[in-house]
């Protein structure tokens, strides 16, 4: 056995908010056609993964966390021991998930964890997988789980799986405040399709292609963008008026936008200046909330520090 493969390999699975979110329309699958604008943030998770006997396990002490094939992480690894032209279940490796992501948050811990999962399995494997072909494998984990492969800010249409780069402003001070309560995309969606007023058009069926880029026309892609709009905060502030209430206290506090981030229930506010984002959090504290202060990413950036590292 070589040193190299003694090494443990570690890699970093980043968060995301929503800047903004509509709802088009019910697709035929079940699924809703979106537009959103996603933007990458500081906040992360860690994977380890070391060599071990016996089958491909999860390790994970976040209450909560499940360590088994429900885990997206343990849908990337079989999909890249597939693609090595493996056969039968993935075995000879544990991974170990270090938790810093709020789960049931809207802020993609499950999907980022599956991306960096796969970013690092593609290299542990030497499966030599191409970007195009990682998209794709992404895509058939969930919808929003290729743009944790891109990172930065993007617009996704479709199922939030067509993905547009946009233009990065510089990097914003971003106050996360977390409520004592998780929100399922399930229920999220199913309260926004209960309440709404009106006959939303259903989408035409699509292919289920992950683009960069796709074949929609750039003035499709970049519209100007409708910061701090989600058409979900509604529903879901309807079950849990703390959410509207952490949205109006963060603007108070001066931040630029504020809104829930996908399906909920993080609540973010985007600050100019280090000095107003933490004043921001200490007043969201004082009322019993835990907070977490970070930065957006540019996709520079992400991509730097996202990469897989050997120990």
């Amino acid at each position: 056995m070589s040193a190299d493969a003694r090494r443990a390999t570690r890699v970093r699975a980043f968060a995301k908010i929503n800047q903004s979110l509509r709802v088009l329309g019910l697709r035929p699958d079940g699924y809703h056609d979106l537009r959103t604008t996603f933007q990458t943030i500081a906040l992360h998770d860690t994977l380890t993964f070391t060599e071990a006997p016996g089958m491909f396990d999860i390790q994970c002490h976040e209450p909560g966390c499940p360590a088994d094939r429900t885990n997206l992480v343990w849908r990337a690894a079989e999909l890249m021991w597939r693609a090595s032209g493996r056969r039968g279940r993935p075995v000879g490796l544990k991974v170990s998930l270090d938790k810093r992501i709020p789960m049931q948050a809207g802020l993609g811990g499950g999907s980022s964890d599956a991306a960096a999962a796969l970013r690092a399995l593609n290299a542990i494997w030497r499966v030599e997988v191409a970007e195009a072909e990682l998209l794709s494998l992404a895509a058939t984990i969930g919808a929003d789980v290729p743009f944790f492969l891109v990172g930065g800010r993007v617009l996704g249409l479709e199922r939030g799986d067509v993905l547009f780069p946009l233009e990065e402003p510089p990097a914003a001070w971003v106050v996360l405040a977390l409520p004592d309560f998780g929100v399922s995309t399930k229920d999220a969606y199913g309260w926004f399709d209960h309440s709404s007023a009106q006959n939303r058009p259903t989408a035409a069926s699509r292919s289920g292609r992950t683009a960069i880029g796709g074949r929609r026309s750039r003035r499709t892609a970049l519209r100007p963008r409708e910061e701090g709009v989600n058409e979900l905060q509604g529903a879901v502030a309807a079950r849990h008026p703390e959410i509207d209430r952490l949205v109006r206290g963060l603007q108070e506090q001066g931040a630029r936008c504020a809104a829930m981030s996908g399906s909920g229930s993080a609540v973010f506010g985007l600050f100019e200046a280090r000095a107003l984002a933490e004043s921001a959090a200490a007043a969201v504290a004082s009322a019993g909330y835990r907070v977490v202060v970070t930065k957006t990413l540019s996709r520079r950036r992400h991509r730097s520090l996202a990469w897989p590292r050997n120990s």
